[in-house]
């Protein structure tokens, strides 16, 4: 019923992922937290946090869902979301209620079914973070709750400049709960995604990464002035 209860409230609605550029003024546990908290009062409807210590800092502040994610650089696989099953234990204990992992069908050291294993274990929502209707389809298959457009246009190749609408109408087509991710940086984008059938929107550096969105405006000022 819990489960029920998280998944009805992200129903077309915001999930602002508060993730700051690593090593920056404000990639710190307290202020993600505040961060999340200021995400909150502007209407979101959950977060999503990097790092068990920032997940568990948010958790002790923050009363809406948390989805939680580790990323790691790893020698021997391109792999970098919650690619082992004791990320998934952390984070669930640290307060996380859904569980983001990587979803795709590259090399790991982790199966996926190991890892969807351990999210439903731990008592969470399992989130599959996609690049292709192929793992969608997949995860949806080993029972993952959320199905995600997240790595779409990023597992190589140029990086795209719009949203892959195509693939969320290709997931909700199926009667997935799929969560729009990925190059929303304009409001118009995430009414485009719910047009599209997405059951919710997440927005990324758009709202949470301040060097980015300052570079935005940089870039197009020096076009101006040229």
């Amino acid at each position: 019923m819990e489960q029920e209860r998280i998944l009805k409230l992200l129903e077309q609605k915001l999930i602002a992922s508060c993730q700051p550029v690593d090593d920056s003024s404000m990639d710190a546990p307290d202020i993600i937290a505040r961060m999340a908290m200021a995400c909150r009062d502007g209407g979101a409807a959950a977060v999503r946090i990097e790092g068990v210590e920032n997940v568990a800092e948010t958790a002790r502040v923050l009363d809406i869902p948390i989805t939680g994610i580790v990323k790691r650089d790893l020698s021997d696989s391109d792999v970098r979301i919650t690619p082992f099953a004791e990320d998934v234990y952390a984070l669930a204990e640290a307060g996380a209620q859904i569980i983001a992992y990587d979803a795709t069908q590259r090399p790991r050291p982790v199966a996926t079914t190991e890892l969807v294993a351990a999210i439903h274990a731990s008592g969470c929502i399992a989130m599959a973070d996609c690049a292709t209707l192929e793992d969608g389809i997949l995860a949806a298959e080993m029972g993952v709750e959320l199905i995600g457009t997240t790595l779409s246009g990023y597992t190589g190749g140029p990086i795209p400049k719009e949203p892959d609408f195509q693939l969320i109408h290709d997931l909700a087509s199926r009667g997935y709960k799929v969560v729009a991710e990925g190059r929303f940086n304009q409001p118009e984008l995430a009414g485009e995604a719910i047009s599209a059938g997405a059951y919710c929107v997440t927005v990324g550096s758009a709202i949470t990464r301040i060097e980015h969105i300052c570079q935005w405006f940089n870039d197009s000022i020096s076009h101006a002035r040229k």
